[in-house]
């Protein structure tokens, strides 16, 4: 793909992911007086006590930010974010300020997974819709604070301030919403299909369960080299990823051959490859 074609298509993207966030709060969030942090909330708020278009507080509150990164964080942070942090308040000015759904807790569900996705999308391309994700990476350069804290306070301060200006009820349906969008953009960002990781180690020998479980199970089966710190005796470790409908069985497997065998058992978010960077059974 030629550079103009992807560069073209990254900006298709972005548009389509702040048209997705100008949806969410023009339809779900903003006519429920839902502020769920980030310019897109401090712009519900302001419209409410200063009476000006939340479009066009987002835009002037994109643009100081803008300046902030241009002066603070250099060139190559404020062209990743410059289109995206204009075609925001853009999105916001074309789709129609109407509430879809009466009810305010379907609302702010909705509004929370729409808004969620919007944002995972921006993530993977790794671009941005501005805002107040400029100045936590100011105080992370300066300052040396993690991002992570640094958004959590911002949107704090503007959810608080959506206590004040709104009341307790719709304080309490923002930080519902945050923790909604919050849970949609992790399993977006690390995927949905989730898998069980199962390590175990037993005295009888590998190769009576690499026969039962390859028999029964759709799993490939990597297998290690460990050592106990009680025995200098190497031992074998059998590593396996199964779905979460097929734990149980392997479990039961595991403890009919070897009732005291050694089992660890984890979630994991993504798979990929056959046998990962191990050596898997052949």
């Amino acid at each position: 793909m030629s550079k103009l074609k992807e560069q073209s298509l990254q900006l298709i993207k972005i548009a389509f992911a702040v048209l997705i966030l100008g949806v969410s709060i023009n339809m779900f969030l903003g006519p429920h007086h839902i502020a769920a942090g980030g310019v897109s909330g401090l712009g519900i708020l302001l419209e409410i006590v200063l009476n000006i278009d939340r479009a066009v507080v987002v835009f002037a509150l994109n643009v100081v930010m803008l300046i902030l990164a241009a002066i603070f964080l250099g060139r190559k942070v404020f062209m990743n974010i410059l289109y995206g942090s204009l075609m925001f308040p853009v999105a916001l000015g074309i789709v129609p300020e109407i509430m879809v759904a009466q009810d305010r807790m379907l609302s702010m569900i909705f509004g929370s997974i729409i808004f969620g996705i919007g944002v995972a999308i921006l993530y993977k391309i790794q671009a941005s819709s501005g805002g107040t994700t400029i100045p936590p990476l100011i105080f992370e350069k300066y300052f040396h604070l993690n991002t992570s804290l640094g958004l959590l306070f911002s949107d704090a301060l503007i959810v608080c301030f959506s206590l004040y200006v709104f009341g307790m009820e719709e304080f309490l349906f923002a930080i519902m919403s945050i923790a909604i969008t919050s849970i949609v953009m992790m399993y977006i960002e690390t995927g949905t299909n989730r898998k069980k990781a199962v390590m175990f180690v037993s005295d009888v020998a590998t190769e009576k369960f690499r026969g039962k479980l390859q028999t029964v199970l759709p799993a490939d089966l990597t297998l290690f080299d460990v050592r106990s710190c009680e025995t200098p005796t190497n031992q074998e470790m059998i590593l396996l990823v199964v779905s979460d409908k097929n734990y149980p069985k392997t479990k039961e497997i595991i403890q009919t051959i070897d009732p005291k065998a050694f089992i660890i058992t984890y979630n994991v978010a993504e798979v990929s490859g056959l046998g990962f960077t191990y050596h898997p059974i052949q």
